[in-house]
This record gives structure tokens, C-alpha cells and sequence, in this order.
């Protein structure tokens, strides 16, 4: 199922992002509780900054600029869609994951231990559950006006946008990788 929904349509990419911003706080729980700092300035927000924009949003990009039909799940012609809300939904997905972040790290300094899980888990299971819902839409690869027309409609593993969604993987996880390795080690 991941393999349909982690790469990523635009509702999934906010979903992800902030629960990846909740997970990379709770990397950096031991360097947040010792930072009384403004958390801008901080290291570890420096951090979920370059993961938001050099890992989340080109991938975010990428789906809406080249399976725009499909990062929409087909609800909506791709074409129609002024490229200007493609632009602001992909920077808004990719500010989810600093915002994840600041979210979770006033759980930490509560030691709110509950809500920290909370934060992480609860977008996971809301796209869980959507992936679900929207399996038919996610597994598939086409324009809008096919998918509603029920021709050419092809899986999306033997597709271009399969390979979009297997790279747009190894990129997130490489990601996810550097930023948990960062967050972990102790500053300078």
C-alpha cells in the first residue's frame, strides 16, 4: 500500500510531511530539551528546513508538475487547475514538515510524552486510511478524462509515474536517513 500513497499525491503530502516534522523532533528531543534558544535559530530546525525543501518539495513537485491528475486522485483535470494552486499547495505540503516539527517539540518541552506519539502516528493513520479508501485511484495511472472514461487506464507499475513514485521513495527514505542521522548526532 505504500507504494501507492507515499509518493504522493498532494493530500498524502501533507499528511506525510507533518508526521515526518513530528518524527524528526522527537530525533532531536535530547538537543531540544537542552536548547532554551529560539527554535528558529536552532540547529535541529535548520535541519527539517533543508529536509522540507531539498527532499519534500521537489517530490511533492514532481507529482504535481508531471501526474498532476493523479496527485489530485483524479478528482479534478490537472489542466484546469491554475498552476499558481499547484505552487502553493506543493510549498504548503513541503511547510507541513517544519511545522510537524515546532508542533511536536512544544509536546517535548511539556514532556508530553502521549502527544508526541500522538502527532506522529495520527497523520500515518489518516493516510492509511485514505490510501485505503483511494486504492483504486492510487494504483493506477492515466489523465483524469481516462480515469472517469475508464479507458487507457494502465496500473501504475508498469508506468512512467510507477518509476516517479519508486524514485520519489528512495529519495524521501535517503532523506529521512540524513535528516534522523543529523538530529541524532551531537552538535558541534
Amino acid at each position: 500500500m505504500c507504494y501507492r500513497s507515499c509518493a504522493m499525491p498532494i493530500p498524502f503530502a501533507f499528511l506525510l510531511a507533518f508526521a515526518l516534522g513530528a518524527a524528526f523532533a522527537r530525533a532531536a528531543e535530547g538537543e531540544i530539551a537542552r536548547t532554551e534558544g529560539p527554535l528558529v535559530t536552532s540547529r535541529p530546525m535548520a535541519i527539517v528546513l533543508a529536509f522540507a525543501g531539498l527532499v519534500m518539495l521537489p517530490v511533492a513537485g514532481y507529482f504535481a508538475a508531471f501526474h498532476g491528475d493523479w496527485a489530485y486522485l483524479y478528482f479534478a483535470p490537472w489542466q484546469s487547475v491554475p498552476s499558481a494552486v499547484d505552487l502553493v499547495l506543493v510549498v504548503a505540503a513541503a511547510a507541513c514538515v517544519p511545522a510537524g516539527f515546532v508542533a511536536t517539540v512544544q509536546a517535548i518541552r511539556a514532556r508530553r510524552a502521549q502527544a508526541v506519539a500522538a502527532l506522529i502516528a495520527a497523520p500515518v493513520a489518516i493516510a492509511i486510511v485514505l490510501a485505503l479508501v483511494f486504492a483504486r485511484r492510487l494504483g493506477v495511472s492515466a489523465s483524469a478524462a481516462q480515469y472517469a472514461g475508464g479507458f487507457g487506464v494502465e496500473p501504475i507499475a508498469a508506468s512512467a509515474l510507477g518509476k516517479g513514485v519508486v524514485w520519489g521513495m528512495i529519495a524521501i527514505a535517503a532523506g529521512v536517513a540524513w535528516a534522523v542521522r543529523a538530529l541524532r548526532a551531537a552538535p558541534r
